[in-house]
């Protein structure tokens, strides 16, 4: 019998056998779910339940937001097993056996896109106990601007707050969060409780910080169906914005507009918590490059500081760190991560609470429906008629949730709407009901309660309602 030549996966080849096992689970995967039979009859009657229109999927365990697309073809699922793979890879310290994937730091805020965006969801402030900031960080600047007009830089700290580093390095900084107690109380006297964030930034490696320092709490956000939103056309995200609130209603929403690294222009944003972001490839080299200090060719130079880069020595994983094939199909997994159904469609309560959404005004800002336009290289997320309860705008969510640093167009009171498709399954995948920019909202209550500035006529007649009103609106944001 003749000899077989063994498959190696060692070193260059480790990625690639990895990625060709990934697959093929996740086509066995994909059948499965093909094979459950068909979709819920509530689907049939209320086409909202279609979240993500023929890309959703109709999954409600603690993996709902880790599918691919619905309509996704098979011979697609390599491509998009393969950005799994580049999504919740532990980078490593260079010099490593897998060149193709070391390069860590040397200054970072966790070693792997998953770490912070736990099965694709949401994160979370630390909890009591927790010293390390698991899955939210800090952006950092000064007054002014930098040379493309978006935020001017730490001068010694840089653009964001890294509180871990390589071996022998030093992390740049802690970060102490306490709670103030806001007692509050609903017009039928039921009573409230919100708790206030404060932050001290302790164990400060390279220097003082500075009181000028501006700084910014961020959670990671879900992904999925960011691909979809990617797809939404500028005109149609444009047609929503009031800047000048035109309609008297108190509600401006306005687009940010921000720098545009690959067409060297600046370009609507519509991703991160202030739409500073204009793309999703930017999107993920620039989380690659500040969250896990790994280079890209768009993103060529880590994050490190020209007063850090005295102190700091290290090895890097090569130019870049991460190939352009790498980061494609890791935006390939970003574009194709589908949305779960809304729940519950027929429910009566489930129902009330939609009405109540509208008539109190939330879905002012958070617009149910939208179309996507046509995707030039996916054509399952073209002409979908979506449900993602956003506008991709920015509004001024009033005096006592500002940053009060300024991104691009965004004031320090401004922040985009976030996306609430999927909300309700949060407590599933993640295991909490930390909400706002920050975590500061125990639950979807206490979120609502934070809403000021241009939320404000919606907060209030929120406190107002009876409580089985409020437990009405409650059960339909949880239902979708």
């Amino acid at each position: 019998m003749p000899h077989q030549p063994r498959k190696s996966c060692q070193l260059n080849s480790i990625a690639l056998c990895l990625s060709t096992l990934i697959a093929t689970t996740a086509v066995l995967t994909q059948r499965n779910l093909q094979a459950a039979g068909p979709k819920p009859s509530s689907s049939k009657h209320n086409p909202a339940a279609l979240s993500g229109g023929d890309t959703t999927v109709f999954v409600t365990s603690r993996h709902a937001f880790s599918k691919s697309l619905a309509n996704l073809p098979i011979e697609k699922l390599r491509d998009f097993a393969f950005g799994d793979r580049m999504f919740t890879t532990n980078w490593v310290t260079a010099p490593a056996s897998v060149k193709s994937l070391d390069g860590l730091g040397p200054l970072f805020n966790r070693v792997s896109c998953s770490a912070c965006h736990v099965r694709d969801g949401r994160g979370r402030p630390p909890v009591p106990g927790e010293t390390k900031l698991k899955s939210m960080l800090f952006r950092l600047s000064i007054p002014g601007k930098a040379p493309d007009g978006g935020p001017k830089p730490h001068p010694t700290y840089g653009g964001q707050l890294q509180d871990r580093a390589i071996q022998s390095i030093q992390p740049e900084a802690a970060v102490i969060i306490t709670y103030t107690t806001i007692h509050g109380k609903y017009a039928d006297g039921t009573t409230y409780t919100l708790r206030k964030p404060n932050y001290q930034f302790t164990n400060l490696a390279y220097g003082p910080i500075g009181l000028n320092t501006l700084y910014s709490p961020r959670v990671a956000p879900p992904v999925h169906g960011l691909g979809l939103l990617e797809t939404v056309s500028q005109k149609a995200i444009l047609a929503l914005a009031d800047p000048n609130d035109k309609n008297k209603d108190g509600i401006s929403g306005r687009p940010n507009y921000v720098w545009d690294a690959v067409n060297k222009k600046h370009s609507l944003g519509r991703f991160g918590w202030k739409a500073n972001q204009p793309s999703l490839l930017q999107q993920a080299a620039g989380a690659a490059n500040g969250d896990i200090g790994i280079t890209t060719n768009l993103l060529p130079k880590d994050h490190v500081t020209s007063t850090q880069a005295r102190h700091i020595k290290s090895p890097d994983g090569g130019n870049p760190e991460m190939s352009d094939a790498q980061l494609k199909k890791l935006v390939f997994y970003l574009r194709t991560l589908a949305v779960p159904a809304q729940r519950n469609v027929n429910d009566k309560t489930v129902k009330r609470g939609r009405a109540l959404f509208t008539s109190i005004g939330c879905a002012s800002c958070h617009t149910p429906q939208l179309k996507t336009a046509r995707h030039p290289s996916i054509p399952q997320l073209s002409n979908q008629t979506i449900y993602p309860y956003t506008n991709l705008l920015l509004h001024d969510m009033g005096e006592q949730l500002a940053d009060n640093r300024p991104d691009y167009k965004a004031t320090g009171r401004e922040w985009r709407t976030p996306p609430l498709w999927g909300i309700g399954l949060t407590k599933t995948v993640n295991g909490h009901t930390f909400f706002l920019h920050d975590g500061r909202a125990r639950n979807l209550t206490e979120a609502i309660l934070w809403h000021a500035g241009e939320a404000a006529n919606s907060q209030k007649q929120f406190v107002n309602l009876p409580q089985p009103d409020r437990h009405a609106l409650i059960r339909f944001l949880n239902s979708l």
